[in-house]
């Protein structure tokens, strides 16, 4: 018996490293975002070695490529 897919999430909660500001964001669903510009204190975040976005990094959330496939299309 198969089991359902999930749905894919497009929201994810960024958190910044820096100064802890949390912002809820819509991800892109057919690219994966290399640069975020935090809310609260301005600093860019970049992906952390390994991951291939932001949302990966510092979100609530996986990105919706990693979510689909279990992994970031050749990134």
């Amino acid at each position: 018996m198969e089991t359902p897919n999930r749905p894919i999430e497009l929201s994810s909660t960024i958190t910044c490293p820096e100064c802890g500001h949390a912002e809820t964001e819509t991800m892109p669903t057919d690219a994966c975002q290399w640069f975020y510009d935090c809310k609260g204190c301005g600093c860019v975040l970049k992906p952390k070695a390994g991951d291939c976005c932001v949302f990966c990094s510092y979100g609530s959330v996986a990105c919706p490529p990693v979510q689909a496939a279990g992994a970031c299309g050749g990134h």
